[in-house]
């Protein structure tokens, strides 16, 4: 090919970055579109880690340089299966790369779980984090609340609604945020696992965070320290889980404070119902019993919980992309080394996938770097055999957009609106305050 081999990268979080990254590392000369549905980049490092996490933020910087590669161009505020297909990318690039992520809850399937109080902790992150595409307000009214699940994902919620809103004005949370924070009468958040600490899933980071503020008491409920011989191997063999067990079992014998809320963490209870008639009125919970293996089984003993509200946190799922085979089970893009494969397990010629859609949402974000490395490299190796764009000028897809009437974001009017953010932030002494609203942000960006 006598010009650079154009490539598209659909999704613009960590995975998408990533795979660019990648790209321009390679000996392969090649000009890559970021195209994002949201106004800004980063995806879940900007709308699903939570807001006092500022060294996972510190990922920004490094995202940022990749987006300001020359090679590099981003186009935010364009859906894929709306504003542009995969027929009309095809005209544009030689070959597009999935990396969309995952951002649905997983559901789980208890009687009860969709009466209002109920909800899947994704929304509420998407709420925190200022997502343009969530309604602006929470319903933050209950004074006992339950998250279900032991990941990080459910620390992060747990830690959010047990803490005081004056504690995260230091953080970036919008003002809305704030606003319905502080109005939040929450007295006692109980977070439950259906199996024991050593196989719980957050970090021993995560977990430690919990303890950090001088507003919430951390209490282990020592019924469900338990282990067994999957357990104990766990331990011995996983310096995390070691880590992670060492301080539950600390805090379970420790004295309770009197900080005036309070975070509970419950092992070995599996939530089986949510209570209620027109609202959540609490949980009943199955106690569980290790099986030797680090599974578990019922003992037929059931706990009712006076709860308000229940969040949960059983992890994320990706949504099903227009003209892109998906396995709904499974909720990830069928794929061999990352060349995507259609319905007769054959590689569509020049579609690829990367990051949370194609393995899942599992692991960390530098997880994701391998992945994308996978993935590119069987890029590479396809270069020299994908079908050339009809329509490979740098310009044909500004063109496109433009006659769609698409308010795109470019790089710059990302780093306008950054600029913006900072400056709202610098205003009231803190870092940040983002802005929600997506056609404000998009108005901002363009100028």
């Amino acid at each position: 090919m006598s010009r650079p081999l154009r490539v598209a990268v659909v999704g613009a979080g960590p995975a998408g970055v990533y795979a660019a990254d990648i790209l321009t590392k390679s000996d392969v000369d090649v000009q890559i579109d970021l195209l994002e549905k949201l106004p800004a980049p980063y995806g879940l490092v900007r709308y699903g880690v939570a807001p006092d996490h500022p060294r996972i933020k510190g990922i920004v910087g490094a995202l940022q340089k990749v987006l300001d590669k020359p090679s590099v161009r981003f186009f935010g505020n364009v859906e894929y299966g709306v504003d542009i297909k995969l027929d009309d990318l095809r005209q544009f690039y030689d070959a597009v790369v999935f990396s969309t992520g995952a951002s649905s809850d997983r559901p789980l399937d208890i009687p009860g779980i969709d009466l209002p109080g109920s909800y899947g902790a994704a929304d509420f992150v998407s709420w925190y984090d200022g997502h343009p595409d969530v309604p602006r307000t929470w319903p933050l009214t209950a004074s006992s609340v339950a998250v279900l699940g032991v990941g990080n994902v459910a620390l992060d919620v747990a830690r959010i609604l047990a803490k005081t809103a004056d504690e995260l004005l230091t953080t970036e949370i919008p003002q809305n945020v704030y606003e319905g924070l502080a109005s939040s009468p929450v007295t006692d958040v109980h977070v439950f696992g259906r199996r024991g600490p050593a196989q719980a899933k957050f970090t021993p980071l995560e977990l430690r965070e919990l303890d950090h503020s001088p507003n919430v008491e951390v209490i282990v409920h020592a019924e469900g320290i338990e282990f067994d011989e999957a357990s104990m191997h766990a331990i011995r063999t996983n310096k995390q889980v070691e880590m992670i067990v060492k301080t539950l079992q600390e805090w379970a014998i420790r004295d309770v404070g009197n900080r005036p809320r309070r975070l509970h963490l419950h092992f070995l209870e599996a939530p089986v119902e949510v209570l209620g008639t027109t609202a959540v009125t609490g949980l009943r919970t199955e106690t569980q019993e290790l099986t030797g293996d680090g599974n578990v089984r019922g003992t037929g003993v059931f706990t009712d919980w006076d709860v308000q509200a229940v969040y949960r946190a059983v992890g994320y799922l990706s949504t099903h992309l227009p003209d892109i085979p998906f396995d709904h089970v499974a909720g990830t893009i069928p794929h061999l080394a990352g060349r995507v494969l259609d319905l007769d397990e054959v590689p569509m010629p020049g579609v690829y996938v990367t990051g949370w859609i194609k393995r899942g949402p599992i692991g960390l974000i530098g997880h994701t770097k391998g992945d994308a490395l996978e993935t590119i490299t069987s890029l590479l190796e396809d270069a020299a055999s994908l079908t050339p764009a009809p329509l490979p000028s740098p310009d044909a897809v500004v063109q496109f957009l433009s006659q769609r009437g698409v308010p795109f974001v470019t790089n710059e009017g990302w780093q306008r609106l950054d600029l913006h953010e900072i400056a709202l932030g610098a205003a009231q002494g803190r870092e940040r305050v983002k802005v929600v609203a997506r056609e404000e942000m998009t108005s901002i960006s363009n100028g």
